[in-house]
């Protein structure tokens, strides 16, 4: 359940909007939410095969509050509060965190657009994702392996300011910097984030950028500091950067029932004095898509990706990776779907294990970011899910 909401502005500029009309005023609150369960098939889990249930596989499980309180004819005050949780069991998605996925309030002019600040997705993911394959199939088996551009949902900056523009003659433009909170380090544990958009007709195209700066410990990038980023088998050797920084565009094209796509991404991994590697270590994805609706109830969609990292650190036969990832759904009501999700990559060449430089090891897949903890022991790996997902 995704709502656009109009795009912002400077907090000057809003602020001086406040003064007419408050007999205008009015407010709102909203409780929503999904619950998404599927019974999962994987081939291969560290060594073994698995059937479980997992959740959040077509729409993350979630519940939140959101509301807005109209402070004149084009200005209103905003604010979003969503935690995810485990329908299988009722636990939070990340303990400890009771709004993880965000939280943040902001003010919203029609005119000007929209500041927010708060824990929030960055307009990398915002404006890009949604064009790349996590936006028709879904980020379990369709993100790119161990999400390693963060197309999908899996970063969120925390203490964030985002301004979003409105969109004009198609364009719509956004800008994040999320404070780390470091005493006398501005750059230490911060996120810089922007995207540009155009949306015109049947195209739609996009670019972004990405920079978080770790707060300087050897092990990994601090989630308690602006980003929360996740690893995986694809990128465990480099998670101690001093920074990871990542470019990404999209595009799409709608013929009628079809709409394809097209997806690029640079990631790069930048070493410093505490990091465990010496050499930048790159990772470039290509992908494509197809999405055909057989009409308003059922439809099916492909992709394919290929990601190969650089060589350096002591690899000279750099980790690659092959991803084919199938969706079907069918929607019951407009609010409860069917689905079907398959997905199949193969993993080749060498990369660094956990341990940084030195620590070589064969490459090992990891499908989507739904076995980012569970990679496979073999070359290749295969996961098959079916599920139910009812929003509300």
């Amino acid at each position: 359940m995704k709502k656009k909401f109009a795009a912002g502005t400077a907090i000057g500029a809003l602020c001086a909007a406040i003064a007419p009309a408050p007999a205008l005023a009015q407010s709102s609150v909203t409780l929503y939410g999904v619950v998404d369960e599927a019974i999962a098939f994987v081939n291969n889990q560290n060594g073994h095969s698995n059937t479980y249930f997992r959740q959040g596989n077509l729409y993350s499980s979630r519940v939140g509050l959101r509301g807005s309180e109209q402070l004149s004819s084009t200005l209103s005050v905003i604010f979003d509060l969503q935690e995810g949780f485990d329908p299988s069991t009722g636990k939070q998605s990340s303990p400890g965190l009771a709004f993880n996925r965000q939280s943040f309030v902001g003010l919203q002019d029609t005119r000007l657009g929209t500041v927010t600040l708060g824990r929030q997705y960055t307009p990398y993911y915002q404006l890009v994702g949604a064009l790349g394959p996590v936006g028709f199939l879904t980020g379990a088996t369709g993100a790119h392996p161990g999400d390693i551009d963060g197309l999908d949902t899996t970063i969120r900056a925390n203490s964030s300011v985002v301004y979003t523009s409105p969109s004009l003659y198609g364009f719509k433009v956004s800008g994040q910097y999320g404070f780390g909170g470091v005493p006398g380090s501005m750059q230490s544990g911060s996120t810089i984030s922007a995207a540009l958009r155009y949306d015109g007709g049947p195209v739609s195209v996009a670019a972004g950028y990405l920079r978080m700066n770790n707060i300087g410990g050897a092990a990994k990038l601090d989630p308690d500091a602006s980003a929360a980023y996740g690893s995986s088998a694809v990128n465990q050797g480099y998670v101690s950067a001093r920074a990871v920084q990542h470019i990404a565009a999209a595009a799409d094209y709608t013929l009628g029932k079809i709409v394809f796509g097209v997806n690029y991404s640079n990631v790069q991994y930048l070493p410093g004095s505490h990091s465990l590697f010496t050499d930048t270590a790159i990772f470039n994805t290509y992908g494509a898509f197809a999405r055909y609706s057989f009409n308003t109830a059922f439809d099916v969609a492909g992709a394919y990706s290929y990601t190969h990292a650089s060589e350096g650190n002591g690899i000279d036969d750099s980790a690659r990776y092959h991803q084919i990832s199938l969706k079907e759904d069918y929607h019951l009501s407009k609010r409860t779907t069917l689905y079907a999700l398959q997905a199949w990559q193969h993993a080749g060449g060498r990369t660094l294990g956990a341990a940084g430089a030195g620590d070589i090891i064969d490459a090992a897949p990891v499908v989507g970011d739904s076995q980012n903890a569970t990679p496979s022991t073999t070359s290749s790996q295969f996961v098959a899910m079916f599920g139910l997902a009812v929003a509300f």
